[in-house]
Protein backbone atom coordinates (compact mmCIF):
# COMPACT_ATOMS: atom_id res chain seq x y z
CA UNK A 1 0.00 0.00 0.00
CA UNK A 2 0.79 4.02 -0.92
CA UNK A 3 1.00 5.97 1.98
CA UNK A 4 1.78 9.93 1.78
CA UNK A 5 5.26 11.24 3.41
CA UNK A 6 3.11 14.23 4.39
CA UNK A 7 0.65 12.05 6.38
CA UNK A 8 2.88 10.37 8.40
CA UNK A 9 4.35 13.90 9.79
CA UNK A 10 4.67 14.26 13.48
CA UNK A 11 4.29 10.02 13.74
CA UNK A 12 5.57 8.92 17.07
CA UNK A 13 9.03 6.83 16.93
CA UNK A 14 8.36 4.10 19.26
CA UNK A 15 12.03 2.19 21.10
CA UNK A 16 11.71 -0.86 22.71
CA UNK A 17 11.88 0.78 26.22
CA UNK A 18 9.57 3.94 25.14
CA UNK A 19 9.24 6.92 22.76
CA UNK A 20 12.57 8.63 20.79
CA UNK A 21 10.28 10.94 19.27
CA UNK A 22 8.42 12.73 16.69
CA UNK A 23 9.30 12.44 12.76
CA UNK A 24 10.26 16.18 11.27
CA UNK A 25 12.09 15.52 8.10
CA UNK A 26 13.47 12.53 5.85
CA UNK A 27 16.19 11.78 3.67
CA UNK A 28 15.55 10.74 0.33
CA UNK A 29 17.87 9.01 -2.14
CA UNK A 30 17.63 10.84 -5.31
CA UNK A 31 19.02 8.54 -7.79
CA UNK A 32 17.17 5.38 -6.25
CA UNK A 33 14.59 7.31 -5.72
CA UNK A 34 14.13 5.72 -1.95
CA UNK A 35 13.54 7.18 1.95
CA UNK A 36 16.80 6.24 3.45
CA UNK A 37 16.51 7.89 7.15
CA UNK A 38 13.92 9.71 8.72
CA UNK A 39 14.97 12.67 11.02
CA UNK A 40 13.50 12.13 14.10
CA UNK A 41 12.89 15.22 16.93
CA UNK A 42 13.88 14.07 20.40
CA UNK A 43 12.10 16.60 22.24
CA UNK A 44 14.51 16.42 24.91
CA UNK A 45 16.39 19.55 26.63
CA UNK A 46 20.16 18.06 25.33
CA UNK A 47 22.18 19.74 22.87
CA UNK A 48 20.99 16.71 20.75
CA UNK A 49 18.05 17.50 19.50
CA UNK A 50 17.34 15.03 15.95
CA UNK A 51 18.43 12.24 15.22
CA UNK A 52 18.45 9.68 12.20
CA UNK A 53 16.59 5.98 12.17
CA UNK A 54 16.79 4.33 9.34
CA UNK A 55 13.57 2.20 7.69
CA UNK A 56 16.32 -0.78 8.35
CA UNK A 57 15.18 -0.82 11.91
CA UNK A 58 11.35 0.23 11.49
CA UNK A 59 8.83 -2.89 12.24
CA UNK A 60 5.09 -3.30 11.43
CA UNK A 61 3.53 0.39 11.67
CA UNK A 62 0.17 1.35 14.23
CA UNK A 63 -1.23 3.40 11.49
CA UNK A 64 -4.15 4.02 13.25
CA UNK A 65 -2.20 5.50 16.33
CA UNK A 66 0.13 7.23 14.21
CA UNK A 67 3.56 5.01 15.80
CA UNK A 68 6.36 4.01 13.79
CA UNK A 69 7.99 1.09 16.10
CA UNK A 70 11.82 0.23 15.39
CA UNK A 71 13.59 -2.44 17.26
CA UNK A 72 16.57 -0.35 18.95
CA UNK A 73 16.39 0.88 22.74
CA UNK A 74 16.29 4.44 23.49
CA UNK A 75 20.02 4.34 24.68
CA UNK A 76 21.11 2.91 21.65
CA UNK A 77 19.55 5.91 19.36
CA UNK A 78 21.24 8.29 22.08
CA UNK A 79 24.89 6.76 22.25
CA UNK A 80 24.41 6.69 18.04
CA UNK A 81 27.00 8.34 16.20
CA UNK A 82 26.58 12.45 16.13
CA UNK A 83 25.22 13.40 12.23
CA UNK A 84 24.37 17.11 11.98
CA UNK A 85 21.05 17.24 10.64
CA UNK A 86 21.45 20.77 9.04
CA UNK A 87 24.19 19.52 7.00
CA UNK A 88 24.48 17.23 3.93
CA UNK A 89 25.16 13.49 5.35
CA UNK A 90 28.46 12.13 3.67
CA UNK A 91 28.98 8.57 3.05
CA UNK A 92 31.51 8.59 5.67
CA UNK A 93 29.11 9.68 8.20
CA UNK A 94 26.81 7.00 6.91
CA UNK A 95 28.99 3.95 7.24
CA UNK A 96 29.45 5.13 10.60
CA UNK A 97 26.04 5.01 11.81
CA UNK A 98 25.23 1.81 9.95
CA UNK A 99 28.33 0.41 11.20
CA UNK A 100 27.16 1.36 14.45
CA UNK A 101 24.29 -0.49 14.46
CA UNK A 102 25.25 -3.18 12.50
CA UNK A 103 23.38 -2.57 9.18
CA UNK A 104 24.46 -3.92 5.88
CA UNK A 105 24.93 -0.60 3.29
CA UNK A 106 22.50 -0.68 1.32
CA UNK A 107 24.57 1.06 -2.16
CA UNK A 108 26.02 -1.51 -4.76
CA UNK A 109 24.12 -4.37 -4.08
CA UNK A 110 21.54 -3.81 -7.37
CA UNK A 111 18.71 -3.24 -5.43
CA UNK A 112 16.50 -0.73 -3.34
CA UNK A 113 18.14 -1.80 0.01
CA UNK A 114 21.57 -3.65 -1.19
CA UNK A 115 20.61 -6.56 -3.27
CA UNK A 116 16.87 -6.66 -2.36
CA UNK A 117 14.07 -4.59 -2.00
CA UNK A 118 13.06 -4.37 1.48
CA UNK A 119 15.29 -2.64 4.50
CA UNK A 120 14.50 -5.34 6.78
CA UNK A 121 16.64 -7.51 4.59
CA UNK A 122 19.35 -5.47 5.92
CA UNK A 123 18.55 -6.12 9.24
CA UNK A 124 20.97 -6.00 12.56
CA UNK A 125 22.69 -8.80 12.61
CA UNK A 126 23.67 -9.35 8.93
CA UNK A 127 26.72 -7.42 8.62
CA UNK A 128 28.46 -6.04 11.96
CA UNK A 129 31.31 -4.14 10.28
CA UNK A 130 31.63 -1.89 7.05
CA UNK A 131 33.89 -4.19 4.50
CA UNK A 132 36.93 -2.39 2.86
CA UNK A 133 34.79 -2.49 -0.42
CA UNK A 134 32.29 -0.43 1.04
CA UNK A 135 35.00 1.78 2.29
CA UNK A 136 35.75 2.65 -1.22
CA UNK A 137 32.59 4.60 -1.41
CA UNK A 138 33.00 6.95 1.22
CA UNK A 139 34.29 9.71 -1.40
CA UNK A 140 31.73 9.19 -3.63
CA UNK A 141 28.87 12.27 -4.60
CA UNK A 142 25.97 11.95 -2.35
CA UNK A 143 22.35 11.92 -3.23
CA UNK A 144 20.44 12.05 0.21
CA UNK A 145 18.38 15.33 0.11
CA UNK A 146 15.81 16.51 2.28
CA UNK A 147 11.98 15.95 2.07
CA UNK A 148 10.99 19.24 3.55
CA UNK A 149 13.34 21.20 0.62
CA UNK A 150 11.47 19.29 -2.17
CA UNK A 151 8.03 20.50 -0.82
CA UNK A 152 7.06 23.33 -2.53
CA UNK A 153 9.50 22.47 -6.06
CA UNK A 154 8.41 23.90 -9.02
CA UNK A 155 7.28 21.30 -11.85
CA UNK A 156 7.54 22.07 -15.69
CA UNK A 157 5.90 20.42 -18.02
CA UNK A 158 7.27 19.92 -21.60
CA UNK A 159 5.41 22.63 -22.50
CA UNK A 160 4.49 24.78 -19.65
CA UNK A 161 4.47 24.99 -15.65
CA UNK A 162 2.25 22.55 -14.08
CA UNK A 163 2.52 23.37 -10.76
CA UNK A 164 4.30 22.70 -7.43
CA UNK A 165 5.88 19.72 -5.25
CA UNK A 166 2.41 19.16 -2.46
CA UNK A 167 3.52 15.39 -1.52
CA UNK A 168 5.50 11.89 -1.95
CA UNK A 169 3.93 8.44 -2.13
CA UNK A 170 5.73 5.96 -0.44
CA UNK A 171 5.54 2.18 -0.70
CA UNK A 172 4.69 1.36 3.16
CA UNK A 173 7.06 -1.70 2.79
CA UNK A 174 10.02 -0.85 0.55
CA UNK A 175 9.86 2.65 1.35
CA UNK A 176 10.37 3.23 -2.42
CA UNK A 177 8.86 7.10 -3.84
CA UNK A 178 6.37 5.64 -5.78
CA UNK A 179 4.62 9.29 -7.49
CA UNK A 180 5.04 13.03 -6.61
CA UNK A 181 2.15 14.43 -5.71
CA UNK A 182 1.93 18.10 -7.81
CA UNK A 183 -0.43 20.83 -6.65
CA UNK A 184 -2.10 22.39 -9.85
CA UNK A 185 -3.84 24.94 -8.30
CA UNK A 186 -2.19 27.94 -9.92
CA UNK A 187 -3.12 26.21 -13.49
CA UNK A 188 -5.99 23.85 -13.04
CA UNK A 189 -7.31 25.25 -9.67
CA UNK A 190 -8.63 22.47 -7.24
CA UNK A 191 -6.65 19.59 -8.93
CA UNK A 192 -3.75 17.39 -7.86
CA UNK A 193 -1.66 14.86 -10.22
CA UNK A 194 0.64 11.94 -9.48
CA UNK A 195 3.96 11.75 -11.36
CA UNK A 196 6.46 9.06 -11.35
CA UNK A 197 9.96 9.55 -10.63
CA UNK A 198 10.84 7.32 -13.64
CA UNK A 199 9.25 10.43 -15.73
CA UNK A 200 11.44 13.22 -14.49
CA UNK A 201 13.56 14.26 -17.23
CA UNK A 202 15.97 17.22 -15.43
CA UNK A 203 16.20 18.61 -11.81
CA UNK A 204 17.79 21.71 -11.07
CA UNK A 205 18.36 21.39 -7.38
CA UNK A 206 19.47 24.78 -7.70
CA UNK A 207 16.66 26.39 -9.03
CA UNK A 208 13.76 24.21 -7.27
CA UNK A 209 12.67 22.95 -10.64
CA UNK A 210 11.69 19.38 -11.60
CA UNK A 211 11.12 18.86 -15.42
CA UNK A 212 8.82 15.98 -16.49
CA UNK A 213 8.74 14.91 -20.28
CA UNK A 214 4.68 14.37 -20.80
CA UNK A 215 2.74 17.35 -21.59
CA UNK A 216 0.28 20.09 -20.10
CA UNK A 217 -2.69 18.70 -21.89
CA UNK A 218 -1.29 14.68 -21.14
CA UNK A 219 -1.38 15.98 -17.15
CA UNK A 220 -5.14 17.38 -17.75
CA UNK A 221 -6.69 14.50 -19.56
CA UNK A 222 -5.09 11.60 -17.09
CA UNK A 223 -7.17 9.81 -14.64
CA UNK A 224 -8.47 12.12 -11.82
CA UNK A 225 -5.93 11.68 -8.62
CA UNK A 226 -8.39 11.97 -5.11
CA UNK A 227 -5.51 12.51 -2.03
CA UNK A 228 -8.37 11.60 0.27
CA UNK A 229 -8.99 8.19 -0.62
CA UNK A 230 -6.45 5.21 -1.15
CA UNK A 231 -4.65 4.74 -4.05
CA UNK A 232 -5.44 1.09 -5.65
CA UNK A 233 -3.52 -0.93 -7.81
CA UNK A 234 -5.86 -0.49 -11.15
CA UNK A 235 -6.02 3.25 -10.67
CA UNK A 236 -2.10 3.31 -10.99
CA UNK A 237 -2.60 0.80 -13.50
CA UNK A 238 -4.80 3.42 -15.22
CA UNK A 239 -2.25 6.23 -14.64
CA UNK A 240 0.50 4.34 -16.30
CA UNK A 241 -1.34 3.25 -19.47
CA UNK A 242 -2.89 6.62 -20.23
CA UNK A 243 0.76 8.05 -20.33
CA UNK A 244 2.19 4.54 -22.29
CA UNK A 245 4.48 3.62 -19.20
CA UNK A 246 5.56 1.00 -17.76
CA UNK A 247 4.63 0.29 -14.09
CA UNK A 248 6.71 -0.18 -11.93
CA UNK A 249 5.30 -3.56 -10.32
CA UNK A 250 6.32 -6.36 -12.64
CA UNK A 251 9.96 -5.49 -11.18
CA UNK A 252 8.51 -5.77 -8.09
CA UNK A 253 6.75 -9.31 -8.27
CA UNK A 254 8.73 -10.32 -4.90
CA UNK A 255 6.35 -7.39 -3.51
CA UNK A 256 2.78 -9.02 -4.35
CA UNK A 257 4.02 -12.37 -2.44
CA UNK A 258 4.39 -10.58 0.64
CA UNK A 259 1.19 -8.49 0.63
Amino acid sequence: MLRSMKDMEDYTIGATDGVIGRMRDYYFDDEAWVIRYLVVDTGDDSARHKVLISPISIGQPNWSEKILPVSLTRSQVQKSPDIDTNKPVSRQHEMGYLGYYGYGTYWGGGGLWGAGIYPDELQAGLQNEVSSADARHQGEDMHLRSGNEIMRYYVHASDGDIGHVQGLMVDEQSWAIRYIIVDTSNWWLGHSVLISPAWIDNIDWAESKLSIDLTRQAIKDSPQYDPKSPLSRDQEAGIHAHYGRPGYWPRDSKQENRL
